[in-house]
């Protein structure tokens, strides 16, 4: 056991470095397309789904969603680009945008799904937990 142990040890030392970078790759481009998705603004099928659940402004605010996910995504890979205190700060904006858009997703398109096997099934909560885990780590190894 510890001979196959020592074994995995050799072969993912080399690769811890570019660990984190999985996470920020797969939750980065996960919200540019999520938000790249709602492109033309305003996006039509999610303002006429805000009109008919009696939102003000619909246009307005379904832009600012998508903008804010394409924004979030972009954040926490350009955040990682860059090893100084600016790029901690983007990471952790980037982060923190991150999830209150997936709180707000849940909170008023998903609501049937909190706390349910449903939540826990769906990407939306591993977009959570991505997103609150740079909001608080940053760039901090």
């Amino acid at each position: 056991m510890k001979k196959l142990n020592n074994l995995l040890e050799s072969i993912a030392k080399p690769l811890a470095p570019i660990s984190p970078w999985l996470l920020r790759l797969g939750l980065g481009t996960s919200f540019i397309l999520h938000g790249i998705g709602k492109f033309p603004l305003p996006p039509e099928r999610m303002v006429t789904w805000f009109e008919s659940m009696g939102y003000m402004n619909p246009e307005i605010v379904t832009s600012m969603v998508a903008i804010g996910e394409v924004a979030a995504g972009a954040g926490i890979i350009l955040g990682g680009l860059l090893s100084n205190h600016v790029g901690n700060l983007i990471t952790r904006i980037a982060g923190g945008m991150g999830g209150v858009i997936i709180i707000g997703a849940l909170f008023i398109a998903h609501s049937d799904w909190l706390i349910t096997k449903k939540l826990f099934m769906s990407e939306h909560i591993f977009l959570l937990i991505l997103s609150a885990y740079f909001a608080i780590k940053g760039n901090n190894k």
